[in-house]
C-alpha cells in the first residue's frame, strides 16, 4: 500500500531490524527534548513510534494523521507496555509525514468520549468513533450481520431486496411520507417494514426470503428503539407453520448467541413457549427477563370472599420473596416509594416469622383457612416477604411486572451470565381502543386462529393470533406470524376492525389481488438486528452499537436532518408551509 507496509498491530519479533512504513492518527505525544515518542493509532492496534528529530513534530497536534518509516527496534525494558499487542517493539523514525492536520481543539479526549454528553458526541461522531470501544462495536455488528447472512445462506434462504419507497398503511406506527414531484398530491412513504412484499415473494413461488432490512417509523427513541430507523433480520417461509419458523429462529439465534455472546450461557432450542395472558399474569409484561426467578400469582380468587375493603372486587396479584424480611426498615421505605412512583396507591406485604406466622397489617383480614391457603400457595419459608399488588384491571399486571423487576434488581437475583431466550404466544387478534373501537393488537396480516370460523362465531376478543415474539433478556427481539393468505379471511377481520372491503383493495390491493392467485400458506418473523447486537455487547443503550444514530429527539446531529429545504424543492414537490418556518 502507498502509505504502509503494515497495520499497527501487526509488528513482532521477525520484522526486528525491518524497514517499516506505518499511518494512522497521533493517540498520544510524549516530548521529551530531543526525542518524542507518539503512540499511532489505526483501526488494528497501537505501535510506539520515536522521533529524535524535533522539527519533523512542529506544530503536530493529536489526532492528526501521519505517515512515518523507520526501523523496528526492541524497546527498553522498563519502557516495554505488555497491553498492546507491539508493546515490546517500537519504529525509529527517519521519515514522517502529515497526511491530514488537525486543527482544531478536540471537543473531547477520544479515550473518553463515551463519557462526554451525547449531543456532543453525535455532533461529533466521526471523532467519537475513534474511540476503541465505539469502534469496536460497529466491527463487532459487521461481524454478527456477516454471520446472520452465512447462517440464513445455509438453510437455504435467498437473500432479496425489497423496495424503499413504498405506500402509506393504515395500521401501526406512523410513517415517513415523501411527496412525490411527478404525481401532485401524493405520498410515498418509507417502509414501516417489508410485510407486504415479502408476503408476495411466497405468492410469486420464493420459498425461503431473507434480508437485513431497514424500516423506518416516526417513533420516539427509548433505550432499546432508535428512533427513525432500524433493521432487522426479516425472513419468510412457505408452506411454514409456526413450529417451522421457530426451528429457524432457534437455529439462527442461538448460535448467534453462543458464537458473540462471551461465553455466556445460552436458553438451548427449544425455547420456552409462554402464551400471552400467562406471561401477563405470571409476569406482568409479555417481554419477560427468565433470569429473574420471581413470578406473579394472580390471587384475585383468594380475596374474592376475605373482608379487605382494599382489595375488594378488584384484581390483586402477589410475589414472594425468599429471605427479604432481613431487609432494613429503609429497604423497604424504598421499595414503597418506587411504588408511589409509577403510580401505585401503596404496596402492601406480609412477613413470615419463625413460628409460621406472619406480620403485616393485612395478617388480621386473613382468616385461619386463608392463611393456611397462602403457606400451600407459596410455600412459606421462615424471612419470606409477600408483597400485594392491587389496581385496576388496566392497570394491575404493568404495575406488578415493575414490582417485580425492582425487587429482583435491588436484591440482585438476576444472573448476567445467562441469555434466557423465550416466545411468547397467542396474543389476541383484537382489541379495544380507549373509545371502545375494536383494532388490531399486533400485526393485521396474521391468520387469526379458528379462521373464518372464529371470525363469525368467537367474541372477538377471544381470538387468538398465530402472532408470536422472540424475547431475550427482556428485550423483545422479534415480532412474527402464520400470515394471513386467504382474501376472504382478510376482508372479514379488516371489517370487524372497521375497514371495509373497498378500504382493504384501496390500502392492500396488492396483497388482495395476489391472494386470489393461488397463495400458499406463509409465515416467518423479523429479529431486531440492533438489538441483538445491544445485547451482545451489553450496552444499556442501542446508539452505541449504531454508526451513525439520531439522538433521541430523532435529529441527526452530525448533518444536521431534519433541515430546511429551498422553496423550489417545495414548489416541486408541491408543497406548500402551513406557517413560515421560523429563522434561526
Amino acid at each position: 500500500m502507498a502509505y504502509r507496509t503494515h497495520n499497527c498491530n501487526e509488528l513482532t519479533f521477525d520484522n526486528l531490524n525491518e524497514k517499516v512504513s506505518l499511518a494512522g492518527w497521533v493517540d498520544t505525544i510524549r516530548d521529551h527534548g530531543g526525542v518524542a515518542f507518539i503512540d499511532l493509532r489505526d483501526e488494528y492496534g497501537i505501535t510506539q513510534v520515536v522521533v529524535n528529530d524535533d522539527t519533523l513534530i512542529n506544530h503536530l497536534k493529536k489526532e492528526s494523521v501521519i505517515s512515518v518509516s523507520g526501523t523496528v527496534v526492541k524497546r527498553d525494558a522498563e519502557t516495554v507496555n505488555k497491553k498492546l499487542a507491539t508493546g515490546e517493539l517500537e519504529v525509529k523514525v527517519d521519515n514522517l509525514s502529515v497526511l491530514g492536520s488537525c486543527t482544531e481543539n478536540l471537543p473531547f479526549e477520544i479515550s473518553d468520549s463515551k463519557e462526554t454528553r451525547e449531543d456532543v458526541r453525535l455532533t461529533y461522531r466521526f471523532l467519537d468513533l475513534r474511540n476503541k470501544a465505539v469502534h469496536d462495536n460497529i466491527i463487532f455488528r459487521s461481524s454478527v450481520i456477516s454471520f446472520l447472512r452465512s447462517k440464513m445462506t445455509d438453510l437455504g434462504f435467498t437473500e432479496i431486496n425489497t423496495p424503499i419507497l413504498t405506500c402509506s398503511s393504515p395500521e401501526g406506527a406512523r410513517d415517513y411520507i415523501i411527496p412525490s414531484r411527478k404525481h401532485e398530491g401524493k405520498f410515498y412513504a418509507l417502509p414501516q417494514a417489508p410485510q407486504q412484499f415479502k408476503q408476495l415473494l411466497m405468492v410469486s413461488g420464493f420459498d425461503k426470503y431473507f434480508q437485513i432490512a431497514p424500516c423506518f417509523r416516526d417513533e420516539d427513541a427509548r433505550a432499546d428503539r432508535s428512533p427513525g430507523e432500524f433493521y432487522q433480520l426479516d425472513f419468510e417461509m412457505a408452506f411454514a407453520s409456526q413450529d417451522d419458523v421457530f426451528a429457524v429462529a432457534e437455529e439462527v439465534l442461538y448460535d448467534t448467541f453462543v458464537k458473540f455472546g462471551g461465553g455466556k450461557n445460552v436458553s438451548p432450542a427449544p425455547f420456552a413457549r409462554i402464551p400471552y395472558e400467562e406471561a401477563m399474569i405470571k409476569y406482568g409484561t409479555d417481554k419477560p427477563d427468565l433470569r429473574n426467578p420471581l413470578e406473579i400469582v394472580d390471587l384475585t380468587q383468594f380475596f374474592s370472599d376475605v373482608e379487605f375493603k382494599a382489595f375488594k372486587g378488584r384484581p390483586v396479584r402477589g410475589i414472594n420473596v425468599h429471605g427479604c424480611a432481613k431487609q432494613s426498615k429503609g429497604w423497604f421505605e424504598k421499595m414503597l416509594k418506587f411504588a408511589l412512583e409509577i403510580g401505585m396507591k401503596g404496596l402492601g406485604y406480609i412477613e413470615v416469622l419463625d413460628d409460621g406466622s406472619y406480620k403485616g397489617p393485612i395478617d388480621k383480614f386473613l382468616p385461619d383457612d386463608k392463611k393456611q391457603k397462602l403457606r400451600e400457595i407459596f410455600d412459606f419459608k421462615t424471612d419470606d416477604t409477600l408483597f400485594f399488588i392491587c389496581d385496576t384491571p388496566r392497570h394491575v399486571n404493568d404495575f406488578a411486572g415493575k414490582i417485580r423487576t425492582e425487587l429482583a434488581n435491588r436484591l440482585d437475583l438476576i444472573d448476567k451470565n445467562r441469555y434466557e431466550l423465550c416466545y411468547i404466544t397467542d396474543f389476541p387478534m383484537f382489541e379495544k381502543d380507549e373509545d371502545g373501537k375494536l383494532i388490531f393488537t399486533h400485526n393485521p396480516f396474521s391468520m387469526p386462529q379458528g379462521e373464518m370460523d372464529a371470525l363469525l362465531h368467537e367474541d372477538p376478543l377471544k381470538i387468538k393470533a398465530y402472532q408470536y415474539d422472540i424475547v431475550c433478556n427482556g428485550v423483545e427481539l422479534s415480532s412474527g406470524a402464520v400470515r394471513n393468505h386467504r382474501p376472504d379471511v382478510m376482508v372479514k377481520a379488516f371489517e370487524m376492525a372497521g375497514y371495509s372491503e373497498e378500504t382493504v383493495k384501496e390500502k392492500f390491493g396488492a396483497l388482495y389481488n395476489a391472494f386470489h392467485y393461488g397463495a400458499p400458506p406463509h409465515a416467518g418473523m423479523a429479529p431486531g438486528v440492533d438489538r441483538i447486537i445491544m445485547l451482545l455487547k451489553d450496552e444499556e443503550n442501542i446508539r452505541e452499537v449504531i454508526a451513525f444514530p439520531m439522538n433521541s429527539n430523532a435529529q441527526d446531529m452530525l448533518l444536521g436532518a431534519p433541515n430546511t429545504v429551498t422553496e423550489t424543492q417545495l414548489r416541486e414537490t408541491h408543497i406548500k408551509l402551513r406557517r413560515p418556518v421560523p429563522e434561526k
